[in-house]
């Protein structure tokens, strides 16, 4: 079933009759095609796309499973989208309201004919699922980040700045095939790896820090997303405890999940371990979080997801510990998640290294 059927079915039961896509990820989900301009109209008894002259060409010979037509300044895709809807004679029109702005509501509401039913839900249900042609394009993405780890440490060395260590990160995984990155890479060295979402600087690396790099790419369109912490020279007793009790965390968390237990069960057996380890207030962000089209999007392994995680679905499992101004270890693979479990997709070992 093409994902232009997967939306069709499920119309019926969100009460519409058409589906408007105009979000670049949801876009990409439902056509398999990258372009920074055009819109995707499923109704119940056909689908279209719709884009200008500066992709036309290529997704005619890219998208299948909808009519490709051509928008101009003369024929703009709202005039197309209300022909499509009286031809078909679909009424409740439903568009992505977590996305859109007011301004764009205001647009649509002026330009279309049909009453704008709220529907982000259906399509981000879609997606929380992934297909084995979606899993085998995220393993894809994961190779080439990994590669990339594996190149740059060889690059790493006292005296190297974080800067550095992130530019190398991105030249290696371009040069291995990334479109571009997920996110901009995180590179943080010994107090600034306290900081879980830090932006490289021009420190240099020193005998002694920790480095947590959290990077990824996106390759055909999907994301790519890893994280690894590793010392240079030496560490401390107390660094190594910290390592081996994120690691024990992580194991624990991924050990949790399956499809049918909850994003906050999971989160909660991986927290649980920090917690009983005395470093339950250094643990702020969630276990993980869902990886696709988006580095992040649904379902989460969070304290507040309270779903089951169905069979299919692919999460981070990312946890970590952040002692201020001294240091902080994360370590982040990416999991599918299966009805007797999960699968790792990550190769990249996961031992303490010491460079």
């Amino acid at each position: 079933m093409s994902r232009f059927e997967r939306v069709a079915a499920k119309l019926e039961a969100y009460g519409l009759d058409a589906m408007l896509v105009l979000s670049r990820p949801n876009r990409l989900y439902v056509t398999g095609f990258q372009s920074s301009a055009g819109a995707a109209l499923v109704t119940r008894t056909g689908s279209w796309f719709f884009t200008d002259s500066r992709y036309i060409e290529a997704a005619r010979r890219a998208v299948t499973g909808a009519e490709v037509l051509e928008n101009t300044a003369e024929y703009p895709i709202s005039r197309l989208v209300n022909e499509t809807l009286e031809r078909t004679g679909a009424k409740r029109l439903g568009y992505e309201d977590g996305t859109t702005t007011v301004a764009e509501f205001r647009s649509l509401s002026e330009k279309l004919s049909a009453e704008l039913v709220p529907a982000t839900e259906l399509l981000e249900e879609l997606r929380m699922v992934k297909d084995a042609e979606e899993v085998e394009i995220l393993i894809a993405a994961q190779r080439i980040a990994e590669g990339a780890f594996k190149e740059v440490l060889d690059f790493i060395r006292a005296g190297r700045t974080e800067q550095e260590i992130a530019a190398y990160l991105q030249y290696q995984m371009l040069l291995r095939g990334a479109e571009r990155m997920s996110f901009y890479p995180i590179v943080v060295s010994g107090a600034n790896s306290s900081m879980p979402h830090g932006v490289p600087t021009a420190k240099p690396v020193a005998d002694g820090d920790f480095i947590t790099m959290d990077f990824g790419c996106v390759y055909q369109g999907y994301c790519s997303d890893m994280t690894r912490t590793v010392a240079v020279g030496h560490v401390t007793e107390e660094m190594e405890t910290v390592y081996r009790t994120v690691l024990s965390a992580q194991q624990a968390g991924i050990a949790a999940a399956r499809a049918g237990v909850t994003g906050r069960e999971v989160d909660g057996a991986g927290r649980k371990v920090i917690a009983d380890a005395g470093y339950g207030d250094c643990f702020g962000h969630s276990f993980g979080h869902g990886v696709g089209v988006e580095v992040h999007e649904g379902p989460n392994a969070n304290p507040r997801w309270e779903k089951p995680l169905p069979a299919g679905a692919v999460i981070s499992a990312e946890p970590g510990i952040y002692l201020p101004g001294r240091f902080g270890v994360r370590i982040e693979d990416v999991i599918v998640i299966t009805e007797d479990g999960c699968r790792d997709i990550m190769l990249t070992p996961k031992d303490l290294l010491i460079l």
